[in-house]
């Protein structure tokens, strides 16, 4: 791996900020301390900060030379409310809160990269650090969005980057196109009318209905849209009734729908509120639709998703990246910031879990997992990615 020696000097100090981000877990919105600790290592490396986009986002902005050209780069900084089960000496000091998707290591690896940057300028425009809050379901890239971001920061071109736990260390991956999918949610209230149990034909079985439209929802993935339209819709609640020999008043199903592509969610949408209205409509009862779309799908613009591969080449061999990675249905706020503004979302490998010592609790290291930990020997690879995209993009 071609790594740049400045940065991989700096490996202890980054190590143990990433260390202590990860022993003070916050959540979305609530990233006070790691803004914190953010702005103040980018003042004392010398690098213009700002403060309050989003809440609690943290911007810093290094300028050089006459260029005009400019670059944002995103990290993550909110935790999970999750209780570690880890039992390392950096393990969360905070109950039912933690690091368990490596926000911690996305905001060392840019902090790496931020001091390589202020300290020898390599470049000639201006580098935007985006250090974003409430990527974990609280839309934070979207608050800075409206906040201003990208007019009081114009860049040409944003990228983000995730770790990815079963991807070897050393390896990259991008996708040329959609790279995370859409997250949506809905909820279903079936209204019946109660009855005993013994005599149903007395009411309007809620439960009953609710069964014909979890069925009938299916067949939206399967005979509404085109076959090679990926989607997935999971229902993964059904609530109703309180006794055994009571056929309740209602009945509630909730759940997911995932995409790569608005028109497929608006068809799905529209198919479950026809689905679910004429389904109850038709045994008597009546049912109501609360659709929400939250995350949008991540979609790599492909000029930039190859020019990322292109560096990624450079530092660890064209075997070593993955061009074409295929989706995942998980969502990713970055989504967001690819909308405004031309960019890419990168995966960096996290290795398979042997980077964690023994008794560090049970399970894989997956994200969202009790036992995860981003694994530092991504830190130095992680700041040179960073630091030769930026070299790379603004010498263009």
């Amino acid at each position: 791996m071609n790594l740049i020696d400045g940065i991989v000097r700096h490996r202890a100090e980054i190590q143990a900020i990433r260390r202590d981000i990860h022993a003070h877990p916050e959540l979305r919105f609530e990233e006070r301390r790691t803004a914190d600790l953010v702005a103040a290592k980018l003042s004392e490396w010398g690098v213009e900060v700002h403060r309050g986009l989003g809440g609690t986002g943290v911007v810093g902005v290094i300028r050089h030379g006459s260029g005009a050209r400019s670059i944002g780069l995103r990290a993550d900084m909110d935790a999970l409310p999750i209780a570690e089960a880890n039992a390392f000496a950096h393990r969360s000091r905070h109950a039912n809160k933690m690091h368990a998707c490596g926000h911690d290591g996305h905001t060392a690896m840019l902090l790496g990269a931020a001091k390589y940057l202020a300290e020898t300028k390599p470049f000639d425009g201006t580098v935007v650090l985006i250090f974003q809050p409430a990527e974990e379901g609280g839309a934070g890239a979207q608050r800075m969005i409206d906040d201003g971001l990208f007019e009081r920061f114009p860049c040409d071109a944003v990228f983000g980057m995730h770790n990815w736990p079963g991807m070897a260390v050393g390896r990259f991956g991008v996708a040329m196109g959609p790279a995370m999918a859409s997250s949506n949610e809905f909820s279903i209230r079936v209204e019946g009318r109660g009855a005993h149990a013994a005599l149903p034909h007395l009411g309007v079985d809620p439960v009953f209905v609710a069964v014909q439209i979890a069925q009938g929802l299916q067949g939206i993935v399967t005979r509404a849209k085109k076959p090679i339209d990926a989607a997935v819709l999971s229902i993964t609640q059904i609530h109703a009734g309180d006794a055994v020999n009571v056929i309740p008043e209602y009945a509630t199903l909730a759940g997911t729908v995932r995409t790569f592509s608005d028109d497929v969610t608006r068809l799905i949408e529209e198919r479950m509120r026809a689905i679910a209205q004429l389904t109850a409509q038709a045994h008597g009862a009546s049912a109501s639709v609360q659709f929400q779309w939250n995350y949008p799908p991540t979609v790599n613009h492909r000029a930039e998703a190859e020019f990322a591969a292109s560096v990624m080449d450079d530092i660890v061999g064209a075997e070593n990246v993955t061009r074409d990675l295929e989706p995942t249905m998980g969502a990713e706020d970055f989504a967001f910031m690819l909308r405004a503004r031309p960019g890419a979302y990168v995966f960096i490998g996290n290795g398979d879990g042997s980077h964690r010592a023994a008794g560090h609790g049970p399970g894989p290291c997956m994200l969202h997992n009790p036992s995860f930990d981003f694994n530092d020997e991504l830190i130095p690879l992680g700041a040179t990615f960073w630091v030769r995209l930026a070299e790379r993009f603004l010498a263009r």
